[in-house]
């Protein structure tokens, strides 16, 4: 079996957010299972707006190949307004340069969805509008998906998450990805 390629989107312009080390997390988790990895975040997620037709920057023509060459994707958004940050949707957009791809889109492979805001109501939606941009690019969202409500400010200590419950949930939704990853692998070989 191939060495299974996960790319994450995450964060906001401001380095080392929470969503951006869950994110990262998350990456991490799926590198101790053996597999390769690439994060786009903070000012990486500052790209010019999609727009179809339009030449490419290095840094987004650099996010559509990495879209290509991803057996799975992590996408984690902070809850801005009780949605997806500006950022994670431009980013997210720069997926129409697939739509003629042999593998349209996210077509069959797992994603896995993180959100995080001041409150619930902002983490939930976000997470509940992950799963749907995630359906509408064709992907799988994994069974589990990840909201955290940040204004508890015991889920992270120095930079890194240290709440118990979500660093399982962090290696659950790695362990997700790669089993579904590796199962799509195993169907195209049949």
């Amino acid at each position: 079996m191939n060495q299974l390629h996960i790319v994450g989107i995450g964060g906001s312009t401001r380095r080392g957010s929470s969503t951006e080390v869950v994110t990262r997390g998350i990456l991490a988790k799926t590198a101790e299972l053996g597999c390769t990895t690439e994060m786009f975040a903070g000012p990486e997620l500052a790209l010019p707006p999609y727009e179809p037709g339009a030449e490419h920057s290095p840094s987004s023509a650099r996010l559509v190949d990495a879209f290509r060459k991803a057996d799975a994707v992590v996408i984690g958004s902070p809850g801005y307004h009780g949605s997806v940050s500006g950022l994670v949707k431009n980013a997210l957009d720069y997926t129409e340069e697939l739509r003629e791809d042999d593998r349209t889109y996210f077509d069959g492979l797992p994603v896995g969805c993180i959100a995080t805001a001041f409150g619930w109501q902002g983490a939930v939606s976000t997470l509940s509008t992950l799963r749907q941009i995630t359906h509408a690019l064709r992907g799988w969202p994994t069974p589990l998906g990840i909201a955290l409500n940040t204004s508890d400010r015991s889920l992270f200590e120095a930079g890194e998450v240290a709440d118990p419950a979500v660093l399982n949930s962090m290696m659950s939704m790695a362990e997700q990805l790669v089993f579904f990853a590796r199962s799509r692998e195993v169907q195209q070989t049949c």
